[in-house]
């Protein structure tokens, strides 16, 4: 079959490696891909929101399988265009609905989501306009610090961790008149979780699911958790904290009830779900939904996914996952992010690249790259650059390995934390 990945970033990159390995995949092309997706497939120089662009791809190639990377398009509608589509429709495309990827689009939604189906979160108000003054009560009678949520997607930027009240009201105010646009015309104010992040991720069609690697990603850009949030600057898996008995209560008090509210509302979703938890003393909590793989988490999961990734999707697809056994493999996977200097701030494109031929025993996935049209040299072209990830029998050994080849690689400015995953060493001994 033909496949086609939208996408861009390091996420593509890893999906496009791992489905690439199916025997089932005749052809594979990304859409706009990078400079190292082009090593696996053809790239596409399309824009991911262009609907009549993908269209004419597909039926041009002949696709059968369409993998979206990035929450955008599917917040946007792809899959409900592909559907309604008489050339289209035929066609297996991975994601969900325009309704259903309100879980993600929308924070409000998501939030009466789960306090419609019981899945345990931070106590919340939805607060505009017209109710700002229930908002400001919320704030004056909550503990700081205060979390601001727009409510639609804001590239990232539109979550405040805030701790002092006259300034999280002040946000709120700015936010509620424009600050993100569209986006924050709602916001989800919300009681402060204290706990240790960790990321789930379910294969879904709908009425079934498979479980895919657990991670943790790191999001700020200086080390020991310091400086301004990013991205995500790297990720190891599986969770060492995230026990059977733990995973148990995810199973029970969150997935199983997301899948049957996804059920019971009849939405049409097939695809990935990414659950932001929050393990407080033990219990989880969801911070948010998002529709899609992680990044850089998923250049730390698919590599611990064994068998055939492309069937997979297929079965999901299909409605058939009940039938489909998946097997992970038992080494720890770290990933450290290299990144442009600056980032993320403002910050250079166009840096040489070196010594990418030199990384051995490890996964190399690009993600802000480009190739030189003159000499054919790789060149930085995002604020994330590279996701380089090692697996071993120990965190420890796995960071070894990665830091090691991390020194092999350079470009003017280059940057990546060295402490990835050395905080969760520790849960080995306990």
């Amino acid at each position: 079959m033909n496949v086609l990945i939208i996408g861009s970033g390091g996420r593509e990159h890893a999906l496009a490696w791992k489905i690439k390995q199916s025997q089932e995949v005749k052809r594979l092309f990304i859409a706009p891909g990078n400079a190292g997706t082009m090593t696996l497939g053809q790239n596409l120089p399309l824009e991911v929101n262009d609907m009549a662009q993908l269209r004419a791809a597909c039926i041009e190639q002949d696709i059968q399988l369409v993998v979206v990377g990035p929450e955008q398009p599917l917040v946007n509608g792809i899959v409900d265009f592909f559907r309604n589509d008489a050339m289209l429709k035929d066609i297996a495309i991975i994601g969900p609905s325009a309704s259903a990827a309100r879980l993600e689009g929308s924070k409000a939604f998501a939030k009466d989501f789960m306090a419609e189906f019981g899945i345990p979160t931070a106590g919340f108000i939805r607060v505009n306009l017209n109710n700002i003054d229930e908002g400001i009560d919320f704030l004056r009678n909550a503990k700081p610090p205060f979390v601001l949520k727009a409510d639609g997607l804001a590239a990232g930027k539109g979550v405040l961790i805030i701790e002092e009240r006259e300034e999280a009201e002040a946000e709120l105010s700015a936010m509620l008149r424009g600050k993100f646009g569209k986006a924050s015309e709602t916001v989800v104010i919300e009681e402060f979780l204290k706990g240790i992040e960790l990321s789930v991720f379910v294969l879904t069609d709908g009425q079934h699911y498979k479980m895919l690697p657990s991670a943790k990603d790191y999001k700020r850009i200086g080390e020991n958790d310091t400086g301004l949030n990013t991205g995500g600057m790297g990720a190891v898996s599986p969770v060492p904290f995230a026990d059977r008995h733990f995973m148990d209560k995810v199973r029970q008090r969150i997935i199983e009830p997301t899948i049957g509210g996804i059920a019971a509302r009849g939405m049409d979703y097939r695809g990935f779900i990414f659950f932001g938890l929050m393990n407080v003393n033990g219990d989880p909590y969801v911070i948010e939904y998002n529709v899609r793989l992680g990044d850089p988490e998923a250049e730390c999961i698919l590599p611990r996914i064994k068998g055939d990734f492309a069937q997979l999707l297929l079965a999901c697809h299909e409605g058939r996952l009940q039938e489909v056994k998946t097997e992970l493999d038992d080494r720890h996977a770290v990933t450290f992010i290299m990144a442009s200097g600056g980032y993320p701030g403002d910050f250079a494109k166009g840096k040489t690249i070196t010594g990418l031929q030199d990384v051995e025993d490890c996964h190399l996935f690009h993600s802000g790259t480009s190739i030189c049209v003159e000499n054919g040299n790789i060149k930085t072209a995002g604020g994330r650059v590279l996701a380089l990830t090692a697996l071993d029998y120990s965190i420890q050994e796995a960071r070894t390995k990665a830091l090691s080849n991390l020194s092999r690689i350079s470009f003017e400015g280059a940057y990546y934390r060295r402490d990835i995953g050395l905080d969760l060493i520790k849960w080995h001994y306990i």
